[in-house]
């Protein structure tokens, strides 16, 4: 079959494959992650951002190549999560703004798209390493500017760039000495030539069905009061250790409000002020005369008839993220195929209806929309008008990243504002990271990401936000905790940022979970079912013993100069085995403070924090 032009719509056929390959693979991409823990996500984070982007190009289909590249990388943009998936949203990024204002695509402008890719990509990765997803990009791209000069039938063109993408892949073992310890290639490098073999399948076929979407659920804020935690499974994964109860504001709403002549003039602060009454992860997208609008809210009625205010509303979406949250609970044969839905076509009015009708959301109901519904304007009343009202805003506002109740706790004790549930295996998007920092009313706000794999979304999230945010790149739950400690709320941020950063860079971090696979590292044989100990980013121990582990861990992190080691028991610890390790500690460490404090985290049982 051959191929010298793409269209819009054959584009976003490929892009769909290339996602549901994507998809079908995303296992097989988290089991390639290097250190044998049971977080590996790499694949499920490409997967929700390249997910994000199917649903954007699914709701916004476009005949032209520069309006549906366009359309995909906003879409990647603000749902990517993990430093992948950021990466993969870069790539698409540099692409559209290379096919900017085509209709169709050759291969000289396919080429020179992937190149301009991988250059905004480069661009927003601080340290660049060879043998990661970033250099199975560039080769593949050099590969396809060359290989341009040869032919002009995209499907041979395709093909040159997917094996040299597979090429360069099975050299990462190479470039990285861990890759090759452990026997496993890129994990990241592996996602991306499954989506350019999905790629080159729908060029050589021409099959590309829409593909099922995989839901992506928000992190969201922790409430300031503690909430019931729901019993769990003790096999349940890390995000069902999230209590349902604690999505505070359950309805996710989007919709577009079309601008009318006649409607009240949009005021964004006195909209936005007015959703901040009951909702937040509050996004307002304003371009020309059409506002984008997404917010959590637990009164999904007033959000609408706010929004009525300034003009026609379309495009709505309601999701129940309480429900959803429930579904994840259940196993996948119990989990419900379809729920009645608001008839296609339906009116606002219907849906409100729909809406008033169930106060306490009702599980039974779906309050989807298909399809577009146009509504005319409606004119302000004294009921509907935005308060305005303007709030004074505080100095500082914190947005951290954690997971474990009892470490939020800890958090909010330190000032913090946001804490957004989330860490290994359940990284939050860059737009839910830009939906904690819009909802706070603050001069400066600093994101404390508490993971390398959030590191890059959270820089992604304050480049979007249109006011001063800071991200301090704590890597760990112990890091956070430190940089809050040297946090003075009546200081400048420059010298809080210099103090925060310092402190966390002065914490070294010690981790025990389970290891899923037998492999070797650094010298340690390791058993599937062994405890390990990881001290910042190097397994140090492994033993069949949660104790023994802990004791060779703690011996690695402490020396003559400490004087304090905390310990943050989470799920799997247990009081006899805490209350023996602390005894050895004070009994090892005489000079050394033992202080254990009850974290809450899924699969680390236990944390423990020494400063240098």
């Amino acid at each position: 079959m051959s191929k010298r032009y793409l269209n819009g719509s054959e584009w976003a056929a490929m892009v769909f494959a290339g996602a549901e390959k994507l998809s079908r693979n995303a296992e097989r991409v988290n089991a390639l992650n290097v250190f044998p823990v049971p977080d590996g996500d790499t694949g499920t984070n490409m997967n929700l951002t390249m997910s994000a982007g199917v649903a954007e190009l699914t709701n916004k289909p476009s005949d032209e190549v520069g309006r549906a590249a366009e359309v995909l990388s906003k879409g990647l943009l603000m749902g990517a999560r993990g430093n992948s998936g950021v990466i993969l949203s870069q790539l698409f990024r540099g692409f559209s703004r290379a096919v900017a204002g085509s209709k169709d695509l050759n291969v000289p402008m396919f080429a020179g798209a992937l190149q301009q890719g991988v250059d905004t990509a480069y661009k927003a990765v601080v340290k660049p390493v060879e043998g990661t997803i970033l250099t199975v990009a560039r080769e593949a791209a050099r590969h396809g500017l060359l290989a341009s000069r040869r032919t002009q039938d995209i499907v041979e063109w395709l093909g040159e760039v997917h094996a040299k993408a597979l090429e360069t892949l099975a050299r990462t073992q190479e470039m990285l000495p861990v890759l090759k310890q452990v026997g496993v290639v890129d994990s990241g490098g592996q996602g991306l030539v499954y989506i350019y073999e999905g790629f080159l399948d729908y060029l050589h076929t021409g099959d590309s069905a829409t593909p099922a979407v995989t839901p992506a659920a928000s992190a969201t804020p922790t409430p300031a009061a503690k909430p019931a935690v729901s019993p769990v499974p003790a096999h349940a994964s890390a995000q069902s250790k999230i209590a349902t109860e604690s999505i505070a504001f359950p309805y996710d709403m989007e919709f577009f409000i079309h601008r009318l002549p006649a409607s009240t003039p949009f005021h964004e602060r006195a909209f936005r002020q007015t959703l901040e009454r009951d909702g937040d992860s509050i996004i307002l997208i304003e371009d020309d005369n059409i506002v984008k609008v997404h917010v959590h809210s637990r009164r999904p009625g007033d959000v609408l008839n706010a929004a009525l205010t300034y003009g026609e509303i379309t495009h709505i979406h309601i999701l129940n993220m309480q429900e959803q949250h429930r579904d994840l609970l259940q196993p996948k044969a119990e989990q419900p195929t379809g729920m009645p839905a608001v008839a296609a076509g339906a009116t606002y009015a219907e849906a409100a209806s729909a809406v008033a009708a169930a106060p306490a959301f009702d599980p039974k109901v779906d309050y989807s929309l298909p399809g577009v519904v146009n509504l005319p304007s409606i004119a302000a009343s004294p009921e509907t008008e935005p308060n305005p009202d303007v709030h004074e805003m505080a100095e500082y506002g914190v947005v951290v990243v954690s997971v474990g109740e009892g470490n939020a706790e800890l958090f909010r004790s330190l000032g913090v504002d946001i804490v957004l549930s989330g860490g290994q295996s359940m990284n939050p998007s860059t737009e839910d990271l830009l939906g904690a920092i819009q909802s706070l009313t603050a001069q400066h706000i600093y994101v404390l990401p508490n993971n390398p794999n959030i590191i890059m979304a959270a820089k992604q999230a304050a480049e979007l936000a249109e006011r001063p945010v800071t991200v301090l790149p704590t890597r760990t739950i112990p890091q956070g905790l430190a940089a809050m400690l040297a946090f003075q709320e009546n200081d400048n941020d420059a010298a809080n940022t210099a103090r925060m950063t310092k402190a966390a860079e002065r914490v070294v971090t010690g981790q025990v979970t389970q290891a899923v696979r037998d492999t070797n590292m650094d010298g340690i044989e390791i058993k599937d079912g062994h405890y390990i100990g990881i001290k910042d980013k190097t397994i140090v121990a492994s033993t069949p013993s949660l104790e023994a582990t802990c004791r060779t861990l703690s011996a690695e992190l402490l020396d003559t100069d400490s004087d304090m080691i905390t310990v943050l028991t989470g799920e799997g610890a247990d009081p006899d085995t805490t209350e023996r390790l602390s005894e050895w500690l004070a009994q090892q460490y005489p000079d050394v403070e033992v202080e254990v404090h009850e974290g809450g985290q899924p699969l680390y049982p236990y944390l423990f924090a020494v400063e240098k």
